[in-house]
């Protein structure tokens, strides 16, 4: 892993660089498999679960019997954790309900605002070589708070048709109300335009690769709503002189071993952290069971030496993480130099894992920069919010003729005659 040392604002573009997977004809053939998901329903899907994921289904529903089975199969500390750590999210999700809001803008006028639930949703939960089921305590808890209807799981099938025993556990704890048997583009595919097995819904969460992030995209240019573009996922740590080397080292590779196109960045003003850091790194990577896999992806990692820690804040601004980690004993002080970042973790002690999976924090989180717009997952990304007013004689009074002025400077004559008529009408 690189060391970089004092680069200059013209340098900044090529270090902050993500690394991106040759996407030629990946559109192409995305598309071709939602169009004939949207044609051909559960036995499309059926053919890429063979085809892709190696599996021949009769069904793609997840039985109650199957749920019974794979409770028995999870381990009873694992099945505490869960439990722990679905508190801790529920927790913090809760305190995120939004009093309502009404207002008098005018004599007459009442407006207000309420918090709907999505009706029906639907989350992906990748399988490969890490079942994500820390994912589903982080959509599903959030949905059953914010009042969704129904909650709809997708997840893809190890070759005996058997989804993996702690996702159906986590599910079940976190109040999912079915879960069905497919994958990659087909599930996208499945819940955005409904089959005969798998209910169309209204909004698709959850983290996936290139392909199921591609499908995501061209799904929600006009089928359903989606939760934000995603990419790989990444961390950059701003650490000073008092860091823990070895607990920096074991942050960053914690993120390598997400997957090889996964990247970790160190920020520091100190050219002896940046060499300790490199040090553990090597030293912790080689213990790894993972290592092949991280050592893929810390060749496109790097430490950044700047010349402070305001410099640091500022090219780690422009980064725009997913994940930032602040490895310093005074890091709350410098809370409010974050500007783009999709969570934050302050101080020695708060490991991005401990986000990842049981503080109560989501970790379904914008990456590819898109932290300089878009929030993490939160309870107002299961809700609508919709507008009401009210509108009494007394209001037509204090805002027609404004109404009636606007209407006519946009030339938008129908605009103005519906307010015209109600002030007429109240003259007589």
């Amino acid at each position: 892993m690189d060391i970089v040392l004092y680069p200059g604002p013209g340098e900044y573009g090529a270090l902050l660089r993500r690394p991106h997977k040759d996407a030629t004809g990946l559109r192409a053939t995305v598309a071709a498999v939602l169009a004939d998901v949207r044609s051909r329903g559960d036995v499309a899907v059926k053919e890429y679960e063979h085809k892709f994921d190696h599996v021949q289904l009769d069904s793609l529903a997840v039985s109650p019997e199957e749920m019974d089975r794979a409770e028995a199969l999870v381990s009873d500390n694992l099945k505490d954790a869960i439990r722990l750590a679905h508190d801790n999210i529920s927790r913090f999700h809760e305190a995120q309900r939004m009093s309502p809001i009404r207002v008098e803008t005018v004599p007459g006028v009442e407006c207000w605002q309420k918090s709907v639930p999505i009706e029906r949703v639907g989350l992906y939960i990748p399988g490969g070589t890490a079942p994500l089921f820390s994912t589903v305590l982080m959509l599903a808890s959030p949905a059953r708070i914010a009042g969704c209807r129904e909650v709809v799981l997708c997840s893809p099938p190890s070759r005996d048709g058997s989804l993996h025993p702690a996702i159906l556990f986590a599910a079940r704890v976190a109040g999912v109300n079915r879960i069905f048997k497919c994958g990659g583009v087909q599930a996208i595919g499945a819940m955005a335009y409904g089959t005969e097995s798998v209910p169309r819904v209204s909004k698709i969460f959850g983290p996936g690769n290139q392909y199921v992030t591609c499908a995501k995209q061209l799904v929600s240019m006009a089928d359903v709503a989606i939760d934000m573009p995603a990419g790989p996922s990444e961390v950059a740590i701003v650490a000073d002189s008092t860091c823990r080397p070895a607990f920096v080292a074991a942050d960053m590779l914690s993120q390598a071993e997400h997957g090889t196109d996964s990247q970790s960045i160190l920020f520091t003003d100190s050219r002896e952290v940046a060499t300790q850091v490199q040090q553990e790194v090597e030293r912790q990577l080689a213990v790894l069971p993972r290592r092949d896999l991280a050592a893929a992806s810390l060749q496109h990692s790097r430490i950044v030496v700047l010349k402070d820690m305001q410099q640091a804040f500022d090219i780690c601004n422009e980064y725009a993480p997913e994940h930032l980690i602040l490895a310093m004993d005074d890091a709350l002080s410098w809370e409010d130099r974050v500007v783009n970042a999709g969570s934050v973790f302050l101080g020695h002690y708060s490991c991005e894992s401990a986000g990842d999976y049981a503080s109560g924090t989501n970790h379904t989180l914008p990456t590819s920069g898109y932290a300089k717009a878009y929030s993490g997952v939160n309870l107002d990304s299961f809700c609508r919010k919709i507008t009401f007013q009210h509108l009494t004689p007394r209001g037509i009074d204090s805002i027609g003729r404004a109404v009636e002025t606007m209407a006519e400077a946009e030339m938008l004559e129908a605009h103005r005659r519906a307010m015209t008529l109600r002030m007429e009408t109240l003259k007589s």
